[in-house]
């Protein structure tokens, strides 16, 4: 084999191997936007505090990880769900008519709230987390390698993605939130209680940022009272491109920002690459100049506009 063949065969693996980066971080963010997406398109509330949700999740992994790792990752699940579920009851049902200013700023101080109360329980300084080494490891097809928990990654968000269609067409309860996403007040003449409705789509989010913290300490080995912080920017990013109140879109918005940012680390020279999360949210800027409404509009959108 001649010089340039070997030359074209290591950039096809180098592309090939940016492009499962781009798959695995774009499924992350799919992961975040979701949850936001989900309690927008029945509230129109942007729940800042789902990050929150996720310090949540992955302190309740950290804790509980000194007695099982299964027992670690069920009580984690659960005690973030029961969060969400604490979170709609006490934060913001009581605030559920009011406007939308009112709405964005309870959580913005739930966010805070549980935030400084981290820190005043857990400390300020990041935590370490004894991960398990199978995380770190890495397996090659020809010259591409690739870490197993990419795969992971993008296989367990799969099958959250499919699940949850399955539940929002196939229950009654998921047509229940599918209805209220596109005509709250009709679907309530229609006698589904609002209750039900808000509390299980505060529960699936609650869910879904219990399943992104265990990605995420898997990931990064640590944990902050901040670390939702940027999960929930990009989240909340992803759902305004994608289109607020879609759950396609807020997949779609979430992939996207993962190809920019992989895109951007792999092609960017060494003086420009620390430099790359301005060029995306450039490119978000424009992408919202041509296009406002987001990639995906729902009925709800297109009848506001």
């Amino acid at each position: 084999m001649d010089c340039i063949s070997l030359h074209l065969v290591a950039s096809a693996g180098y592309v090939v191997q940016n492009g499962i980066n781009a798959l695995s971080t774009g499924s992350l963010y799919a992961l975040y936007a979701l949850g936001i997406a989900l309690i927008f398109g029945i509230m129109q509330l942007i729940n800042f505090a789902h990050g929150e949700l996720i310090m949540i999740g992955a302190y309740s992994l950290f804790f509980a990880l000194n007695v099982e790792w299964a027992f670690a990752i069920v009580s984690a699940l659960v005690i973030g769900v029961t969060f969400a579920l604490l979170m709609e009851r006490i934060a913001f049902r009581p605030v559920r008519g009011a406007n939308p200013a009112t709405l964005l700023v309870t959580s913005f101080g739930v966010s805070y709230f549980l935030q400084n109360l981290a820190i005043v329980l857990f400390g300020s300084r990041p935590k370490s987390v004894a991960v398990s080494s199978f995380f770190g490891e890495s397996f090659s097809i020809g010259s591409i390698t690739i870490q197993k928990l990419s795969v992971i990654i993008v296989v367990v968000i799969a099958v959250l993605l499919a699940a949850l269609a399955l539940f929002l067409k196939k229950t009654m309860i998921g047509i229940a939130m599918r209805g209220s996403a596109e005509d709250f007040l009709t679907t309530r003449l229609l006698g589904v209680r609002a209750n039900v409705v808000i509390a299980a789509a505060f529960a699936i989010s609650g869910f879904l940022a219990a399943v992104a913290s265990l990605l995420f300490v898997a990931q990064f080995a640590t944990l902050q009272p901040t670390m939702g912080v940027t999960p929930v920017i990009y989240a909340f990013i992803a759902t305004v491109i994608g289109g607020m109140g879609s759950l396609p879109g807020a997949v779609i918005g979430g992939f996207l920002i993962g190809i920019m940012q992989v895109v951007l680390q792999a092609t960017l020279s060494y003086g420009w690459r620390p430099w790359y999360e301005a060029f995306v949210f450039g490119a978000v800027i424009v992408i919202l100049l041509l296009r406002p409404q987001g990639i995906v509009v729902t009925r709800a959108s297109r009848s506001r506009i």
